[in-house]
């Protein structure tokens, strides 16, 4: 398993977060959003992390493995906390250098938006880490089959998000298998400014799509090979039943969440 990215792999294991349902997981996911984007100040985020690490904690997944998850995404939450901390106007100037000025309003939204993006990457690791890619088909599936009756592809849509965070992992590792071959061959990435770098990734774009494409083009062989037909006349092997412990999971997060809104109003 390749431990520089978290999301879109599945970490075998028999915690109590693994047997949630699906679809427990996933309404559980959006409510922790909605918890944290309605946070007014740090408490708010620190009690999210309280209890995203007593989630981490009943996975049985390594917590370790979820700090190298972020790996991916750092450049991503650098750039976020700089443009907010750099641009956010305000009145309590800290420092000034020309153009750029440093605020204390710049800085609490720039701890904000670091915040909820940690959080948020976590949150969505621990879905797709605690959930087997057939499960997540499923559950998406589910809570798009309101949809279906406007004309939406409940089962299309669900089945191409879960095959996309699958292949995210996949697509990491042939990167990192091409750029060591073209390595060994001479090529160099780490030298040279921002221009000669951009030009060294070219040679290495063209033969990570060439393999995507050739991956994908496999894959709808081997669909239609099985006569996959996507929702018509579908059983499962594993029916999904919400039992009294995702019950338990999305009512605790709920009661957390009007706690919340409530402290906000108040």
């Amino acid at each position: 398993m390749n431990l520089k990215i978290a999301i879109g792999q599945y970490y075998p294991a028999e915690s109590k977060i693994h047997k949630l349902d699906p679809r427990a997981k996933l309404l559980g996911l959006a409510i922790f959003m909605v918890m944290i984007f309605s946070a007014m100040n740090f408490l708010g985020y620190f009690a999210a992390g309280i209890g995203l690490l007593v989630v981490i904690i009943k996975s049985q997944v390594p917590f370790k493995f979820m700090l190298k998850g972020l790996r991916a995404i750092i450049f991503i939450i650098i750039f976020t906390v700089l443009m907010n901390m750099f641009f956010v106007p305000g009145e309590n100037v800290i420092f000034e250098l020309g153009f750029l000025r440093v605020t204390m309003e710049g800085l609490f939204a720039a701890g904000r938006m670091g915040s909820r993006l940690v959080l948020l990457i976590i949150a969505s690791s621990i879905l797709t880490l605690t959930t087997s890619p057939i499960e997540l088909t499923d559950g998406l599936e589910y809570v798009l089959k309101p949809f279906k009756r406007i004309g939406v592809p409940a089962h299309e849509i669900a089945m191409m998000m879960t095959i996309a965070l699958r292949f995210i992992p996949t697509l990491m590792e042939e990167t990192d298998r091409i750029m060591k071959a073209q390595i060994s061959r001479g090529a160099d990435f780490d030298t040279g400014g921002v221009v000669k770098k951009a030009k060294a990734v070219i040679p290495l774009l063209v033969p990570l799509f060439i393999s995507a494409f050739r991956r994908a083009d496999e894959l709808a062989l081997a669909m239609e090979a099985r006569c996959y037909r996507g929702d018509e006349n579908r059983t499962r092997m594993k029916e999904l039943a919400f039992l009294r412990r995702d019950y338990i999971f999305v009512g605790v997060l709920t009661m957390f969440l009007m706690v919340g809104l409530g402290a906000r109003v108040l």
